[in-house]
């Protein structure tokens, strides 16, 4: 094999190898986990969550995840192992960035208990 075609072979795979370490976390993030979920919400009743409207939005799962593991029950177990108190999640996190995204003139989602709770 004549050196020319060696080297332009040699380039092209380290090309290619090198590709495949570039991050795809922001893309992995997305669409992951289930669409839609119903989440216990206490005494005024379950919360059906929006998952991948949310990941859409936020786009880094660590905003929401922080505090929770990525796996079903995974808010339930924090609180009961007290890790998170009740409500702590909605209030810290999802109560403020959708008053936060309101106050820049953003869409938002609903900051009332009524809203979410069925």
């Amino acid at each position: 094999m004549n050196k020319k075609v060696l080297t332009t072979c040699v380039a092209a795979c380290s090309i290619i190898a090198g590709l495949s370490l570039i991050p795809v976390s922001g893309i992995m993030a997305q669409n992951t986990g289930r669409p839609e979920m119903t989440l216990n919400g206490g005494s005024k009743g379950p919360v059906l969550f929006k998952h991948q409207l949310h990941q859409n939005v936020v786009k880094d799962c660590a905003v929401c995840h922080k505090d929770f593991e990525k796996k079903p029950g995974a808010l339930d177990a924090a609180k009961k192992d007290g890790i998170l108190r009740a409500k702590q999640v909605m209030n810290k996190t999802c109560i403020a960035c959708h008053r936060a995204k309101r106050g820049a003139g953003e869409k938002s989602g609903p900051t009332s208990c009524n809203a979410c709770h069925s």
